[in-house]
């Protein structure tokens, strides 16, 4: 097995991350403004929840699962769409988790398009700063994702679309996506979708790809509709494991890709990263030697595979791997880094791996 290593510094003297608030009734910034870039976090508009409790409580000190099964391709009738698929793909991700809506219906989609239109524009009103150049209207399309559900009772995935002409352009010019995020639920967890009551829909994984501003006053806009909440979450290194091993023992028959791992070593008062790739048949080949069942993956196993790739670096570098942390995993299949952002390379597993991001959006949500 062939592998190659390099280290790179990084400086730490940034200051600590701005927070941005969803907007609030009376929040305002100067108007044709551009707001910087700026984390978002959520706060819950929503009213209690109408008596919805869980079978299972997830506490911070909650375990992860020893052994995970392979989720199947999808064998339900509806097929995803390549038109709305592809734009899905090699484009990052900003990953939230949302509790259950409450009186969600697919079949209001376009009257949900007009609403979320219309707050938007009352929130430019009030003197919102949405993104210096567009258009005073913006446009909302939301629409159905086929294709993207793991069994019959899963919900399906919903697409949402801001849309506003350029800065300069003609009046009949076409109008140009400026914001884009999904709610999806691929491979439920069955007993949440079993004890969820009636009146809420179950669609855990938000993806967001677009400004701060949008993103918030979309999820303002949710969250006070559906009495639902939203919010961020990061990957822990131990998932990222999980991903690194699962992933790279997909069939991957283009675009492929070395398996890549970021480590992060807090040094002061710089930091060090080291970055660890390895070929993608001598990774495959590790994990087939290692993985026995192909129904499911265990922690003992990606434990093992893991540990090859650290003894292998060991060996050249004289690093112990296993004293850092895992921040990024990289494969053929799929990019992930630990604070949430994921690009999808490869359609063909497209679904295999929103069912692992849907059980860890599942897993953020607290009952």
């Amino acid at each position: 097995m062939s592998g190659a290593g390099r280290r790179r510094r990084r400086r730490s003297g940034a200051g600590p991350a701005e927070v941005m608030q969803t907007p609030e009734v009376g929040d305002s910034t100067a108007a044709g403004t551009t707001t910087a870039r700026r984390e978002v976090h959520f706060a819950n508009t929503g009213f209690p929840h109408r008596g919805f409790t869980s079978a299972r409580r997830n506490t911070p000190f909650h375990k992860g699962p020893s052994k995970r099964r392979i989720p199947q391709h999808s064998q339900l009738e509806e097929s995803p769409d390549p038109q709305k698929i592809a734009p899905l793909l090699r484009k990052q991700w900003k990953l939230y988790s949302g509790t259950p809506m409450y009186c969600f219906s697919h079949a209001r989609l376009k009257d949900y398009s007009r609403q979320l239109s219309v707050f938007i524009a009352a929130e430019k009103q009030k003197g919102m700063a949405v993104q210096m150049g567009l258009d005073l209207v913006v446009k909302v399309a939301l629409s159905t994702l086929l294709g993207l559900k793991g069994r019959e009772r899963d919900p399906d995935a919903i697409l949402i679309q801001l849309m506003s002409k350029p800065p300069f352009a003609a009046s009949n010019s076409e109008d140009k996506v400026v914001w884009t995020g999904w709610f999806c639920c691929t491979f439920g967890d069955e007993e949440v979708l079993d004890f969820l009551p009636e009146p809420f829909t179950c669609l855990p994984l938000f993806l967001v790809n677009g400004t701060e501003t949008f993103t918030a006053l979309v999820g303002s806009w949710f969250q006070k509709t559906f009495d639902c909440c939203i919010s961020d979450f990061a990957i822990s290194s131990r998932d990222l494991s999980w991903m690194a091993a699962m992933w790279t023992g997909y069939d991957v028959h283009s675009h492929l890709a070395p398996t890549e791992l970021l480590f992060s070593v807090p040094i002061h008062p710089q930091s060090l990263d080291i970055s660890y790739a390895i070929h993608p048949e001598d990774a495959r080949a590790l994990w087939d030697d290692i993985h026995k069942n192909r129904d499911e993956v265990t922690e003992e196993e990606v434990q093992l595979f893991l540990n090859c790739l650290y003894s292998h670096f060991f060996r050249h570098f004289k690093i112990h791997l296993s004293a850092t942390k895992l921040v990024k995993v990289s494969t053929s299949v799929a990019s992930v880094h630990c604070d949430g952002k994921v690009k999808f390379l490869c359609s063909d597993h497209l679904t295999q791996v929103l069912a692992f991001l849907t059980e860890l959006a599942i897993n953020q949500i607290q009952y």
